[in-house]
């Protein structure tokens, strides 16, 4: 029991983390764009705001390396 309630923590670590990076890539994306443009000068700072919710999954890979690390 204990075991199968720690993969399902796991599992939900990664795959909502996954859905918020998602979510906040597509927004993000489609404003960028819009920003791109209309000044071709923030293609930079659009790349960079881009990549900081991958941040959120690389979390989400850590706490589930946790919680296998649990199992053992």
């Amino acid at each position: 029991m204990e075991l199968g309630l720690l993969a399902i923590g796991t599992g939900l670590a990664v795959g909502l983390a996954s859905l918020g990076t998602g979510y906040a890539q597509a927004n993000i994306g489609s404003a960028g764009v819009g920003a791109i443009a209309e000044k071709p000068e923030l293609s930079g700072t659009v790349i960079l705001l881009v990549a900081i919710p991958e941040t959120i999954i690389i979390l989400g890979f850590a706490v589930a390396a946790m919680i296998i690390l649990l199992l053992k």
